[in-house]
């Protein structure tokens, strides 16, 4: 018999130090998309079905929990991504003709977890550029992930750079229908030759050549020289790798310790970008950190298909990676019924500081504060005494 408190596979509490460093995590970022005018929302957590996964693709509707609204028979969603109800609130709450930025945080839930170790309830932390078309908010959203990681000391970071567009070049022309790209698209993610040479037996041989190049255009800056001779000389191919080198260019520019690479065969999300896409990783992280890029249909179920771009991260796993921050400085207050004792912490609370009232009976009761001051009875006065180093340590 299973105990009643275990919880299910990969959910799990957060208990009290990492619970700080999330939400310390949370104002920080918070504070970084503010610094670039993104304005907060809070979408509901539960939401009609439908609105939750238009245009989202067939992974999203995989990960999404269902359930029967009681009131009205409809079928609702707890939403898996934050990204959809931006688009709504853009499309039809705020409905402004000019550039919208959004940003928002809280939880998302997934039937499943993305990996042995991840979660099934991230904190998604997330921002989105809605109406404007040009490449300098893509830069945007790509410069405030890092900023983001960077507040949250992870580095040095890489980020790796692709583009939806260059496959769908390559296939222009190509007789294909949705259940066989998408085989195309997974044996390309796996880099398996064989598989997609059994996939595009009918494609032409310039196609066939030009998939089984994506397969090695991983790497460095040579990735897109590689790119320019070896794909064919299509528009939309010519466009996706003229924009990724000015995105490297600019990214290079506004972070010179930034290391940059490309992946054309990364396909994460194909169904989901309409052009550049990036994803970031830290030192030791084999997950990315942080994933964004271009999806400008997102928003075309809601009767307003405008630009957009954005990224999104897991507060929970930045926090396990994010640099170590010191316990917050507390005071140290005896437990007293005195009013001038009482009025005393008072006042230290509302100046911003953390004062603990140690209970009869014990002595230090938390481990999450550093204590470095004390409050004492000094001449008939509550005065605030510095603690020697070494003795406020609970």
């Amino acid at each position: 018999m299973r105990s009643a408190w275990l919880l299910p596979e990969h959910i799990a509490d957060v208990l009290p130090a990492q619970a700080r460093r999330v939400e310390e995590l949370r104002r920080r970022l918070l504070d970084r998309a503010r610094g670039y005018g993104f304005e907060l929302v809070i979408p509901p957590l539960l939401e009609h079905l439908e609105s939750l996964l238009s245009g989202t693709g067939r992974e999203l509707d995989l990960k999404t929990f269902k359930l029967v609204d009681q009131s009205s028979g409809r079928m609702l969603g707890l939403r898996a991504d934050t990204t959809p109800q931006a688009a709504r609130i853009d499309a039809h709450l705020l409905n402004r003709e000019g550039v919208t930025r959004l940003c928002y945080c809280g939880p998302v839930l997934h039937t499943r977890p993305s990996g042995l170790m991840a979660t099934r309830e991230p904190l998604q932390f997330g921002a989105e550029i809605f109406g404007h078309a040009g490449l300098e908010a893509d830069l945007e959203a790509a410069e405030l992930a890092l900023d983001c990681l960077l507040a949250a000391r992870v580095g040095p970071l890489v980020i790796d750079l692709a583009d939806a567009r260059v496959l769908r070049g390559v296939l222009a022309g190509v007789a294909m229908d949705a259940a066989q790209l998408e085989e195309v698209v997974q044996a390309l993610s796996e880099k398996d030759a064989a598989e997609l040479d059994s996939l595009t037996r009918g494609a032409s041989s310039e196609s066939r050549a030009a998939l089984h190049a994506l397969l090695r255009l991983y790497g460095g800056d040579e990735v897109l020289a590689e790119a320019r001779r070896s794909l064919p000389q299509r528009p939309l191919v010519r466009d996706a790798i003229d924009q990724l080198q000015w995105l490297a260019t600019h990214l290079r520019q506004a972070f010179p310790d930034l290391r940059v690479g490309f992946d054309l065969s990364d396909m994460s999300g194909y169904a989901y970008y309409s052009g550049p896409r990036f994803a970031v990783y830290g030192a030791g992280c084999s997950d990315a950190l942080a994933r964004g890029g271009r999806y400008d249909e997102v928003g075309a179920v809601f009767g307003r298909n405008r630009p957009a771009v954005g990224f999104s991260l897991d507060l929970k796993a930045l926090a396990d990676v994010a640099g170590p921050s010191p316990a917050p400085a507390a005071v140290r207050a005896p437990w007293g019924e005195a009013p001038e004792l009482h009025a005393a912490m008072r006042r230290l609370r509302e100046a911003g500081e953390t004062v603990l009232a140690l209970l009869p009976g014990h002595e230090l009761e938390s481990q999450a504060f550093e204590f470095d001051r004390e409050l004492v009875q000094m001449e008939g006065r509550w005065v605030v005494r510095a603690l020697a180093p070494g003795l406020g340590v609970s």
